[in-house]
C-alpha cells in the first residue's frame, strides 16, 4: 500500500495517495517505525491538498509513533509551513528553531539533503518576517454561508420528535405516529441518533489511478467512513488491534474501544462472515450493558405476558380510561409514558418470532451461539458482562454460562427484529472518477442501524415524508402537506414510482404484512395501471405504436400493424442495452469520451426502436450523454441532454421529488460552468426549493447551490450582459 501510495504521490494524485497511506497504516503495528512513516507520508499528501490542521495532526502522530530521527527535520519544516499557512507565526518560528538546532546537532551540513533543508528553512524564515511586517486578515472558514434556522419544538412524550406528532396504538396498525396539527412540506418531524449502527463494507472500488498495479489497492466504505460516527474519513486513525476498524479521530477510536470494539475486535472475521445483522445484534447488547439486557430479558419471561401478543395488548390499551394511561401502556414507553430512543424501546420492537420460518430461526440461533462461543474462547466474557476480572466467569465444559445465554437470547431477538426494523443509513456518494467539474452523486447504503422512534412509522408505497442522514443521525421531513389527524408514512423500499403493485407486495412480504396503502388499493381494486407499467412500456418496432401488455406476448395497439413480440426477446434487448451503457461508462472512466459518445448515441438509436419515449432507460442515456459532454467541457450539449433526462425523471417521480431535485442540482452545475447565468440562477432556485424540502436548508447540496448563486451574482456586469 505504501509503495503504491508513493507512486501516486509522485504523479500528484494526492487524494488517492492519502487513502493508500491510510490503508498501509492500518496494517502496521502501532508504535513501529513503519506506521510512523505512513503517517508522515500522509501528512505530505494532506499538505498538498490544503488540509493544514489535519496535516499537523498526522505529523504529531508520526512523532508519537517514533518517526526516525534522521528524517525528522523534513517533517518539522512541513509543520512550520502548515503553521505559517494557518497564520500561527510564533508557533511556526518556534518550529523552525527546533529544526535549526536539530540540523546543527547533526553536524553534517554539506550533504545535498541538508543543503536543501537549509534553503527551505531560510525561505520560511523570510516568509515569517514578511507576514509579521504585513499581516494578512484571517481567512474565513469554508462553509460559512448564512444558514437558515429551522423552527423546532420538541415533543413531550416522544424523544427527538416534533410537537406536531402524537403516538397512537390500535389493533390494525400497531404503534404509529399521527399529525396532531397541520404540517407543511419541508417541516422537520423527527431528529434521532441511531441507538446502534454498523458500517457495511459495500463494494470494492479501485482507488483512482491505481489500476495499473497488480497489488490489490481497492477501497470499500469501510476504508472511507469512520466506523463509529460514519463521518467521511480524511486521515483515518486505525484500530490498535485490527486492520479493519478505522476512525476519524483518536477520540472516536477510544470511545468505540471502551463501548464495544474491545469485545468485537478479535471477532472481526467471524462478524464479517455472519453478516451485518449479527454484528448489529452484538453491538446492541454491548452498548446496552449486561445489567439492562438481563433486566429486560427477565421482564420478557416474567413481567408482561402480552409482550409477543400485540392484539391482546391493543385490547388492553383500548380499555385504558385516559390517553395518558394508554400512552404508558404502549410497548417501549417508560413508566412516565415517554417513548425514548433507548434500549428498552429497541427491545420492544416486534421480533415476529412466530412468523419466521423454523429454518431461519435455527440459522439465526446458530450464528448467535457462534458469536458467544467465540467471546468465551477469547476470554472476553468478563469484558462483555462489564465485570472486573474473568475470575467470576467460570468455564463449564464448553457450555455457555447463564450470563452468555441471556446475551444470546437478547441477540437472537435483535437479529429477528432487524428483518422488519433495520434502517439503512444512506449517503450521497460521488460516482465515477470524481475529478470532473460536475459531481455525479448517487445514494449508497452506508450502514445498518436501529432507530427506535423512526421504527414507529408504518409503510406506504406513496409516503408523505423524506428521510435524510448526517453521520449516525436521521432527520425526517414532511415531503408534502400533511393535514392534522393523518398518519405519518415512511417507504420501506418498494415505492409506487419504482415498481408495480405485484412486485411491491412480494417484496413487502419480508415485513409480515400485506400493504393496503392508497397506491396499492388503487392498483389492486380498479383498472388503474401502475405508473411504472405505463411509463416503462415498449413500443412496436415497426410503427412505434405502444405495445399492449400481455403475459408472454405483447401485441401492437395499432390494428393495421398487428405485430406481436415475445416478452423474453424484449427483456433480452433491454439487458443488452444496459450492458452497452455500462461499457460506455467504462470508456468514459478510461478517458475515451469520444468513443463513449458514439456508443451511447448508438444505444439511443437502438432503444428508440422498442422502448417508449418516456422509458426510464431513455432518461438514463440522456443523463450519461450529459455526463460525457460535461467531461469534455461542452456545457450547452450537456445541458440539452440533461434537460431531456429531467423531463423523464419528472414523469416517473414527480416534479417535486428528490430524484428531480438531484437532477436539477446537476443541471445547475452544468449551467454554472457554462456561464449561462440567468438559466443557472433559475435552475438553482428550483433545485433549492425541492432539495430544502427533502434534505433541509442546512444540507451540503443547498450550501453548494448557495455558493454558486453568490459566485454568479458577483460576476462583472459585462459578463452578465453577455449571458
Amino acid at each position: 500500500y505504501r509503495e503504491e501510495g508513493n507512486r501516486l504521490f509522485g504523479r500528484r494524485h494526492y487524494g488517492a495517495a492519502a487513502k493508500l497511506y491510510s490503508q498501509a497504516a492500518s496494517h502496521e503495528l502501532p508504535g513501529s517505525p513503519e506506521v510512523s512513516v505512513c503517517f508522515a507520508n500522509r501528512s505530505a499528501a494532506l499538505f498538498h491538498l490544503g488540509h493544514f490542521e489535519v496535516c499537523l495532526e498526522d505529523i504529531a502522530r508520526a512523532e508519537s509513533h517514533g518517526y526516525p530521527d534522521r528524517l525528522l527535520p523534513k517533517v518539522l519544516l512541513r509543520k512550520a509551513e502548515c503553521l505559517l499557512r494557518l497564520g500561527r507565526l510564533q508557533d511556526a518560528a518556534d518550529s523552525l528553531s527546533v529544526v535549526e538546532n536539530k540540523i546543527a546537532m547533526d553536524g553534517i551540513v554539506t550533504s545535498p539533503t541538508h543543503q536543501t533543508l537549509l534553503k527551505k528553512l531560510s525561505q520560511l524564515k523570510i516568509k515569517i518576517c514578511e507576514k509579521e511586517s504585513c499581516p494578512e486578515p484571517a481567512q474565513e472558514a469554508c462553509g460559512d454561508i448564512q444558514r437558515k434556522s429551522e423552527i423546532w419544538e420538541e415533543n413531550d412524550s416522544i424523544s427527538g420528535a416534533s410537537s406536531s406528532l402524537s403516538l397512537n396504538f390500535d389493533r390494525e396498525r400497531g404503534r404509529h405516529l399521527v399529525a396532531s396539527q397541520d404540517i407543511l412540506p419541508g417541516q422537520s418531524l423527527l431528529k434521532e441518533e441511531a441507538f446502534v449502527s454498523v458500517l457495511c463494507p459495500g463494494e470494492s472500488r479501485l482507488v483512482q489511478d491505481s489500476s495499473e498495479t497488480v497489488w490489490d489497492t481497492r477501497v470499500t466504505n469501510a476504508d472511507l467512513y469512520c466506523h463509529r460516527c460514519l463521518r467521511q474519513l480524511l486521515a483515518s486513525v486505525p484500530c490498535r488491534g485490527c486492520s479493519y476498524a478505522k476512525y476519524c479521530s483518536q477520540n472516536c477510536a477510544d470511545v468505540a474501544w471502551e463501548q464495544y470494539h474491545r469485545a468485537e475486535c478479535s471477532l472481526g472475521a467471524l462478524l464479517l462472515t455472519l453478516g451485518v445483522f449479527c454484528h448489529v445484534a452484538l453491538r446492541t447488547v454491548l452498548l446496552a450493558g449486561f445489567a439492562e439486557v438481563s433486566r429486560l430479558v427477565e421482564w420478557s419471561h416474567d413481567g408482561d405476558k402480552d409482550l409477543h401478543n400485540p392484539e391482546a395488548r391493543c385490547k388492553h390499551l383500548s380499555e385504558a380510561p385516559d390517553t395518558r394511561a394508554g400512552t404508558r401502556g404502549i410497548p417501549g414507553c417508560d413508566d412516565n409514558g415517554q417513548y425514548q430512543s433507548s434500549y428498552q424501546a429497541v427491545f420492544n420492537l416486534l421480533p415476529h418470532a412466530e412468523k419466521h420460518s423454523p429454518e431461519h430461526k435455527f440459522l439465526c440461533m446458530l450464528s448467535v451461539i457462534a458469536i458467544c462461543k467465540q467471546l468465551q474462547e477469547a476470554g472476553l466474557e468478563a469484558t462483555v458482562l462489564n465485570q472486573e476480572s474473568s475470575e467470576k466467569c467460570e468455564k463449564t465444559s464448553g457450555e455457555l454460562s447463564p450470563e452468555l445465554k441471556t446475551l444470546a437470547e437478547a441477540m437472537l431477538r435483535h437479529v429477528l427484529q432487524l428483518q422488519c426494523n433495520a434502517q439503512a443509513i444512506t449517503v450521497m456518494q460521488e460516482s465515477g472518477s470524481g475529478d470532473g467539474a460536475v459531481v455525479n452523486k448517487k445514494p449508497v447504503r452506508l450502514a445498518t442501524a436501529f432507530f427506535p422512534v423512526l421504527s414507529l412509522l408504518n409503510h406506504s408505497c406513496c409516503p408523505n415524508i423524506s428521510v435524510s442522514f448526517s453521520g449516525t443521525a436521521a432527520t425526517v421531513r414532511a415531503s408534502q402537506p400533511i393535514p392534522s389527524g393523518q398518519e405519518i408514512f415512511h417507504c420501506y423500499g418498494p415505492h409506487r414510482c419504482r415498481m408495480g403493485v405485484a412486485e411491491r407486495q412480494q417484496l413487502l412480504s419480508q415485513y409480515f404484512f400485506e400493504c393496503r396503502c392508497q397506491a396499492c388499493l388503487d392498483e389492486l381494486e380498479s383498472d388503474v395501471k401502475s405508473v411504472v407499467s405505463v411509463r416503462n412500456s415498449f413500443c412496436c418496432p415497426s410503427c412505434r405504436a405502444p405495445l399492449q401488455v400481455g403475459e408472454d406476448v405483447l401485441c401492437c395497439s395499432n390494428e393495421a400493424c398487428a405485430i406481436s413480440v415475445s416478452r423474453e426477446s424484449l427483456s433480452r434487448r433491454v439487458r443488452d442495452l444496459q450492458q452497452q451503457m455500462k461499457k460506455a461508462l467504462e470508456l468514459l472512466r478510461a478517458r475515451e469520451a469520444d468513443q463513449a459518445i458514439r456508443m451511447l448515441l448508438k444505444c439511443q438509436m437502438d432503444a428508440g426502436n422498442f422502448l417508449s419515449p418516456e422509458h426510464l432507460l431513455m432518461g438514463e442515456m440522456e443523463d450519461h450523454l450529459a455526463q460525457v459532454y460535461a467531461t469534455l467541457g461542452k456545457w450547452q450539449e450537456a445541458a440539452r441532454h440533461l434537460e431531456r433526462s429531467i423531463e423523464i425523471v419528472e414523469m416517473h417521480h414527480g416534479p417535486s421529488s428528490i430524484e428531480t431535485g438531484q437532477e436539477l442540482f446537476k443541471l445547475a452545475q452544468i449551467l454554472f460552468n457554462g456561464f449561462a447565468v440567468s438559466e443557472a440562477l433559475s435552475t438553482i432556485q428550483r433545485a433549492e426549493e425541492i432539495l430544502s424540502v427533502h434534505c433541509g436548508p442546512q444540507s451540503t447540496q443547498i450550501q453548494e447551490l448557495e455558493e454558486m448563486k453568490t459566485c454568479l451574482s458577483e460576476l462583472p456586469r459585462s459578463i452578465l450582459q453577455r449571458t
